[in-house]
């Protein structure tokens, strides 16, 4: 499929390019972002490069679509449908720059994505999941504001760079109103 640019207001989300190497590189090597994610540490700029690759690839395969999220004209996250099944399901994952986490960023891109996703102009999904590592309160709260229902644990389902992991697991359908809900593992 050829890549799909995405606007927002104050946002553009396009494919990585090798002009976003070097901040992906510089933003991986924040802690925060090995801990939560499934990005290697240390994190060099070769990573981010066959990073890049990889996205052009889930692009031209339609398996996985990867957008950079970027704010006037700088690189502030990647957001990605990953497991793509073409009018069936998708599983979204984000992260961002520690720079540009707090303004909002994220669910206005992760917005536009998951219209993009259920419209039938667009990919045309069901279903969208959203799995993080137990503790990722960030994301949760995100993946809450964004309509995503809190579906429950999975123990030790969760594989990346440190082994396995339990995890916390969400669905979105194109059906739902997408008006936050309760999640028992953030309003404990």
């Amino acid at each position: 499929m050829a890549p799909v640019t995405l606007r927002t207001a104050r946002l553009v989300l396009s494919p990585p390019t090798l002009a976003d190497a070097a901040a992906i590189t510089d933003a991986a090597q924040d802690p925060v972002v090995p801990r939560w994610t499934t990005l290697p540490s240390p994190y060099a700029l070769s990573d981010a490069e066959g990073f890049i690759a990889k996205a052009a690839a889930g692009w031209d395969a339609e398996t996985e679509l990867n957008w950079a999220i970027r704010a006037d004209d700088h690189w502030v996250g990647m957001l990605g449908l990953h497991r793509l099944e073409r009018g069936g399901a998708a599983e979204i994952g984000y992260w961002m720059a520690a720079a540009a986490r707090g303004h909002g960023y994220l669910t206005e891109a992760a917005g536009a994505v998951i219209d993009f996703a259920f419209d039938s102009d667009g990919l045309a999904l069901e279903r969208i999941e959203w799995r993080a590592v137990v503790g990722n309160v960030p994301s949760a709260r995100a993946a809450r504001a964004l309509g995503f229902r809190y579906e429950g644990l999975v123990r030790q389902g969760l594989v990346g760079p440190r082994g396995r992991d339990d995890g916390w697991i969400a669905g979105l359908l194109a059906t739902d109103d997408r008006a936050p809900r309760p999640w028992p593992v953030l309003d404990a």
